[in-house]
């Protein structure tokens, strides 16, 4: 048997030139038990549309099922958090600043006494550094201790003539 209207429909129907009618004449053609070899491959994509329309379809109260399962109100748990919680990363960003600036202090240390020399008292006084403290380069209870200090270790007589 000569299918060649059945191919020319083909034809047509790849490159969407067909109608409504020659349509369902392929998809009749293609529904029949018995059909040509060659043409054996295209049968699913015939037949799928009448099997599909006998599948299972959603109910119309399907729509209605959704919406009122959607509808429902969440309820909605409140979380409550205390004023410590909320002010916790400024006191952790505090804590970051206060670290930082306590090793920075603790480097400098090391740095001031290397350049002031040994770091003694008599460096100190000697060297008017323009970092140096006052308080501690010219305080004279600290020059008069030295000086009440070297009066002791001398003997007694010659203490009061330096004195006098």
């Amino acid at each position: 048997m000569d299918y060649k209207y059945i191919n020319q429909l083909l034809e047509r129907y790849w490159q969407g030139e067909t109608s409504l009618e020659e349509e369902e004449i392929l998809r009749t053609f293609f529904s029949q038990i018995s059909i040509p070899e060659e043409l054996e491959p295209y049968r699913a994509l015939f037949v799928y549309q009448t099997t599909e329309a006998n599948a299972e379809t959603l109910g119309d109260d399907f729509d209605e099922r959704l919406l009122n399962i959607i509808d429902e109100p969440m309820p909605v748990k409140a979380r409550r958090i205390t004023l410590t919680q909320r002010l916790a990363p400024l006191f952790k960003a505090a804590a970051v600043v206060a670290i930082i600036l306590t090793l920075g202090n603790a480097i400098q240390v090391p740095f001031r006494s290397q350049q002031t020399g040994t770091g003694s008292m008599e460096a100190g006084i000697s060297s008017q550094e323009p970092g140096a403290s006052m308080a501690y380069t010219n305080d004279s209870t600290s020059i008069d201790t030295l000086q009440q200090s070297n009066l002791d270790a001398l003997p007694e007589e010659d203490q009061m003539s330096i004195i006098k």
